[in-house]
């Protein structure tokens, strides 16, 4: 496919400066464009940008002059991720259900819905409208896919659990598995508690790869509309995340914790379990999450504390090995000199 720069300008509803007639073939990042692509920046790579070999540039509407021709917009991120749809469009799939797939009996499906080889639909399950489903992936008995939904190979969906339109799920997830719960005698003997539950994601979910979503005890286990895991998350048994939290990969959220809205976990933050989260809230990358935690905080570090404090202390103990060793000089000195009072 290939777009004149006008063409792009107009599509992204931006600015141009430079040659309308100039054509672009592709949309990539700043290392990788040639001669016929068009890439994005924003400070701090405005120079890279104007030093790399692309034809044309989005910018922000508030950056100066440039010398290569140039879209000026409000947000060039989501201008550069439309222009990568267009120019990498999604892959198409004729619907239809394969003849090695298994499909149970009493299954509802919708209208254009693909289901690819060796994929498994158990019994009584329910395929909305123009749902995909990869090789390998498994819907388990009376469980619901909603309208639009895309499961990636090898995804699990287990009984009765419950997704919602427009999900992407990225390959090797499991949701529904058994959440982690156990009794131990005074003998240390454990014993299953039965997992009865189910999880429900709501619309306009994306879930990364490798993640586990747990049934809930009893209940459900939910995870609010638009918001987007990465991969490797692992949440537990009888949470309830809230709508538009961004939960980036190793993050582990445990059983029974309830989370806000518009939250942000950077990557390997853990909770303990029956928490509140308040929302409008991010927790830097390693966080721990001990109490209760109120709305609209920026934290860090273990156990959470605000931001800006955390920083406080990491310079501090940056300082600890010179602070001890003038500490040590001192006590030797005082030593001294008490020596020389006796």
């Amino acid at each position: 496919m290939t777009k004149t720069l006008g063409e792009i300008a107009a599509l992204v509803g931006g600015r141009l400066a430079g040659n309308a007639a100039v054509l672009i073939s592709g949309a990539t990042n700043i290392e990788s464009a040639g001669a016929e692509d068009i890439t994005f920046a924003v400070e701090p790579h405005v120079s890279e940008a104007e030093a790399c070999g692309a034809a044309a540039v989005i910018l922000p509407d508030t950056a100066a002059d440039f010398s290569k021709p140039a879209v000026y917009v409000k947000d060039p991120r989501a201008a550069f991720a439309l222009l990568l749809e267009v120019f990498t469009p999604p892959l198409k799939f004729p619907p239809g259900i394969s003849d090695l797939a298994y499909i149970g009996p009493d299954v509802r499906i919708g209208q254009g819905v693909t289901v690819m080889p060796f994929a498994v639909v158990d019994a009584h399950a329910v395929l909305g409208n123009r749902v995909i489903l990869y090789p390998h992936t498994y819907v388990g008995q009376y469980a619901e896919i909603g309208d639009d939904t895309t499961l990636y190979s090898n995804v699990t969906v287990r009984e009765r659990c419950r997704l919602g339109q427009r999900v992407i799920v990225h390959s090797s997830t499991v949701i529904g598995a058994d959440g982690f719960g156990f009794t131990t005698s005074k003998e240390h003997v454990h014993t299953k508690v039965p997992q009865v539950g189910n999880v429900v994601i709501e619309d306009d979910v994306e879930i990364g790869a490798h993640v586990g979503i747990d049934r809930a005890t009893a209940g459900s286990t939910v995870i609010g509309h638009g918001t987007k895991v990465d991969n490797l998350v692992h949440i537990g048994h009888n949470c309830r995340i809230g709508a538009n939290n961004l939960i980036v990969a190793q993050t582990g959220i445990s059983g029974s914790t309830v989370v806000g809205d518009n939250v942000t976990f950077g990557g390997q933050v853990g909770t303990v379990g029956h928490i509140h989260i308040g929302g409008n809230s991010v927790y830097a990358a390693r966080s721990g999450i001990t109490n209760d935690m109120p709305e609209g905080v920026f934290c860090a570090g273990f156990p959470t504390q605000p931001h800006q404090e955390w920083l406080r202390t990491q310079v501090i103990l940056k300082k600890l090995p010179e602070l001890l060793k003038r500490v040590t000089e001192l006590e030797k000195k005082v030593a001294r000199y008490e020596g020389q009072e006796k």
